[in-house]
């Protein structure tokens, strides 16, 4: 039985539709109506055979083709979220390696938890809600929507990314669990900013709506790096995530520090996921390397430790996210 299953895994794989690397990436940004709210905004990767060339993003550069038209059919989508006070151009690089690789890769900013306004921040179920906006978009009111494969959708999120994800694996978190967590760790950055802002633990996630941690069942395999909250979950509140996932923790993350965090998930999940540890690595090395520009103005997120090479990492990083995508996914 077991040499027949792997025999029919083999004629699976080669019977799933192949992707095809392209040799440029396209790139739009578009604003996407979310009811009532302002507009989100988000950011879209894709194949392209146009000719690209070098752009600003931000604080960032990519080499893409803007507005150019997209090739392949039947593609598989990615939806990517990013950290707390970020924007969807802080997971571009990745991005950039899936849409090589021949996906299309769709990033939001979380509107609420950016580097522009963190009004929102601690309404955790509100990034559920916004990606799961993101993969209606995609899939029905993008333009090229007709190009992509529904039943080929996959997740990445990093820190309160990583959180959203989780919830939308089916993850569903006991947030009452921050106080005794700050009771015991005060000194924990989480704990002290939770204190610095005048928030009481004991009350965190109190205002959660019914529907707070609605699952997305459309995403079929999932990227997590340094989930927020990790320890908020448990075996109880992740019983229900049974699809491949891929987790990520930074050895020396300080921010998030171990166990209670990646650990605390890995060891929660009904099915062990594929694990990475990141020798060297801080919490913020999960973004991309910065230029000059921006490690003088975010020093915190932008210095590496002694003897780190985010750059070189972050060629790992994408290429292996790209080989799991591409496994599980088809």
């Amino acid at each position: 039985m077991r040499l027949a299953a792997l025999i029919f895994a083999g004629f699976a794989l080669l019977l799933a539709p192949a992707l095809a690397a392209t040799a440029n990436v396209g790139f739009e940004e578009v604003k996407i109506a979310n009811g009532t709210e302002p507009p989100l905004t988000a950011g879209i990767w894709y194949p392209t055979d146009a000719p690209a060339a070098a752009h600003a993003l931000g604080p960032f550069t990519q080499t893409v083709a803007p507005g150019a038209s997209i090739v392949g059919q039947g593609l598989p989508l990615v939806e990517l979220s990013h950290g707390g006070g970020g924007s969807y151009k802080d997971r571009y690089d990745t991005a950039l390696a899936l849409a090589h690789a021949g996906f299309v890769a769709a990033a939001v900013s979380h509107a609420g938890d950016t580097y522009k306004d963190q009004s929102q921040v601690l309404r955790f179920w509100r990034r559920s809600a916004q990606l799961r906006r993101l993969v209606t978009y995609m899939l029905h009111e993008w333009p090229q929507h007709g190009r992509l494969d529904g039943s080929r959708v996959g997740a990445l999120g990093f820190s309160n990314g990583g959180f959203a994800v989780l919830v939308a694996a089916g993850g569903v978190p006991d947030l009452s669990r921050a106080g005794p967590y700050c009771q015991s760790h005060p000194q924990h950055d989480l704990c002290r900013a939770l204190t610095q802002g005048g928030v009481n633990p004991w009350h965190l996630g109190s205002d959660a709506p019914a529907d707070a941690w609605t699952p997305d069942p459309r995403v079929r395999a999932a990227v997590i790096a340094a989930p927020a909250f990790g320890f908020a979950f448990g075996r109880a509140g992740l019983k229900n995530v049974r699809i491949p996932i891929q987790l990520w923790r930074a050895a020396d993350d300080t921010h998030q520090p171990n166990p209670w965090y990646d650990e605390a998930v890995r060891l929660a999940l009904p099915q062990a996921p594929e694990y990475h540890v990141v020798r060297g690595a801080g919490h913020f090395d999960f973004l991309p390397p910065c230029g000059p520009r921006l490690a003088s103005r975010a020093p915190l997120i932008c210095a590496d430790r002694l003897g780190f090479d985010r750059a070189a990492f972050h060629t790992e990083f994408n290429r292996d996210i790209v080989t799991f995508f591409r496994r599980s996914l088809g």
